[in-house]
C-alpha cells in the first residue's frame, strides 16, 4: 500500500514539472521576415495573444518604428497596439489598430486615442506617427495582421527609455469601422508591459506587472493541483487501503496524517495567493472558483483542529466522529477536483496541462478500485477464517 502513497507523490511532481516546464512556440520573432530593405534589429515574443514586436529606435530623434503582428481573435476582427504615456492599461493608450476594411478587401490601420474604457472613437494621437499601414500575412491562411509605424516618441518618455506598450485582439469590426468589444481572459487583460526602446527586455516579452500576475496565477494553479487535487486524495486512499494490513498500524496513520497536513499547507498558500490575486484584479471576478475555495479552506480548517479532538477507538462518539471526518474528507477531495478543473479553464494552458491532470486522476482512480477490491478479499477472507 505504501506503492500508492510513492505513486501519488510521483504524480504529482510530474505534475508539478510540466506546470513549470516553458511551452515550445511553433513561432518565434526571429523567425519572420519583412519585405522592403527596412531592418528591425530588436523584436519581442510578447506573453499574451500570440502576438510579436519588432522595433527600431532612433536616440538622436527620439523616433521608435514598429511592426506590431498578431491573429485577431477571430477571423474578421482586429489587433492593436499602443503606448500609452500615462498609466499602463488602456485607459489613455494612444492606440494604432488594423483590421481588413470589407469595402475594399485589404488592410487598414486607423488611430484611436482611448480616453476612457467606454469611449472608443477615431482620433489624432497625442505624439505625431506617420508611416503607417497594415497588411495580412501571405502563407497565414489570412490568420495573421500587421501593423507598421513610425512614432515620435515625446520627450518625458525618451528621457526615461521605456514607455508603458499596450495590445490586444478583437472578434469584428462594425460597416461604419467601429471595433467591437474584446474578450475579457486573462491573456487580454495581462497584454500589457514596459518596452525598453534601447531593446534591453532581458529576452522576454516586455511583460512587467502582468507578467509578475501570470507568475502568481501560475504558482496559485499549481500549489492548489498539487495540495486539493492530488495530495488530499492521496491520503485519503492511504488511511482506507493501507490500515487494512495489521503490520502497517501505526504507520498508515502518520502517513495520513503527513498528506493532509503537507496538503493543507499548500493548500493554504495557494488559497493566500488566490485572495491577493482577487485584491489586484480589481473588477475581475471568478465568483463560483472563489467561493469552492473558501469552502475548501473553511471545511479543511475545521478537519484539521477536529484531529485534536479525536475520541479513542472504544468511545462511544468515536462512530460520529468517523462519519463527520469521511464526510468532510471526502467533500474537501471533491470540491478540490472540481476547483482544479476550474481553475485550468481560468488560466486556459495549453491542453496538454489538463491532459495530465486528467491522468494523475485517472491512476489515483485506477489505484482506488485496485486497492478496494484486494481490501474485500482480505474482510471476506478474515472474516470466512473467523
Amino acid at each position: 500500500m505504501a506503492a500508492s502513497s510513492s505513486v501519488g507523490i510521483s504524480l504529482s511532481f510530474f505534475l508539478w514539472a510540466l506546470l513549470i516546464s516553458p511551452s515550445v512556440s511553433q513561432q518565434t520573432c526571429k523567425s519572420q521576415t519583412f519585405s522592403g530593405d527596412k531592418t528591425y534589429p530588436h523584436c519581442l515574443d510578447l506573453p499574451q495573444l500570440k502576438a510579436f514586436l519588432h522595433y527600431s529606435y532612433d536616440e538622436p530623434n527620439t523616433t521608435l518604428a514598429v511592426v506590431f503582428s498578431a491573429p485577431p481573435s477571430k477571423p474578421g476582427g482586429w489587433i492593436a497596439w499602443a503606448i500609452n504615456p500615462q498609466a499602463t492599461g488602456m485607459a489613455g493608450a494612444q492606440t494604432l489598430v488594423a483590421y481588413k476594411d470589407p469595402s475594399k478587401g485589404v488592410a487598414v490601420v486607423k488611430t484611436l486615442n482611448i480616453s476612457s474604457y467606454s469611449t472608443i472613437i477615431p482620433s489624432k494621437l497625442a505624439f505625431d506617427v506617420w508611416d503607417m499601414k497594415a497588411e495580412e500575412v501571405s502563407g497565414d491562411g489570412g490568420g495573421t495582421l500587421r501593423i507598421f509605424a513610425r512614432i515620435k516618441v515625446p520627450s518625458d518618455l525618451a528621457a526615461k527609455g521605456k514607455v508603458n506598450q499596450v495590445w490586444q485582439v478583437g472578434p469584428g469590426v462594425s460597416p461604419e469601422g467601429m471595433i467591437a468589444k474584446h474578450d475579457f481572459d486573462t491573456a487580454n487583460i495581462n497584454s500589457k508591459g514596459p518596452l525598453d526602446l534601447s531593446g534591453n527586455n532581458n529576452g522576454g516579452g516586455g511583460g512587467g506587472d502582468g507578467d509578475s500576475r501570470v507568475k502568481k496565477r501560475n504558482i496559485h494553479g499549481i500549489l492548489n493541483a498539487v495540495s486539493w487535487g492530488i495530495l488530499f486524495p492521496v491520503g485519503a486512499i492511504v488511511a482506507r487501503y493501507m490500515r487494512i494490513f495489521e503490520s502497517a498500524d501505526p504507520a498508515w496513520f502518520y502517513i495520513h496524517v503527513s498528506c493532509q497536513f503537507s496538503a493543507y499547507v499548500i493548500g493554504v498558500a495557494g488559497w493566500a495567493i488566490g485572495l491577493k490575486l482577487g485584491r489586484e484584479s480589481e473588477g475581475i471576478r471568478f465568483a463560483s472558483h472563489g467561493n469552492i475555495g473558501i469552502a475548501l479552506f473553511s471545511l479543511a480548517t475545521i478537519q484539521m483542529f477536529a484531529m485534536l479532538l479525536r475520541p479513542k477507538k472504544d468511545h462511544k462518539y468515536r462512530l460520529y466522529w468517523n462519519i463527520y471526518h469521511h464526510g468532510v474528507g471526502y467533500s474537501i477531495i471533491i470540491l478540490g477536483i472540481i476547483n482544479v478543473f476550474k481553475g485550468l479553464s481560468i488560466l486556459n494552458p495549453q491542453d496538454t496541462y489538463k491532459t495530465a491532470y486528467i491522468a494523475v486522476i485517472a491512476s489515483l482512480g485506477g489505484i482506488a478500485l485496485l486497492f478496494e477490491a484486494v481490501t474485500w478479499v482480505i474482510v471476506l477472507k478474515r472474516k470466512s477464517n473467523s
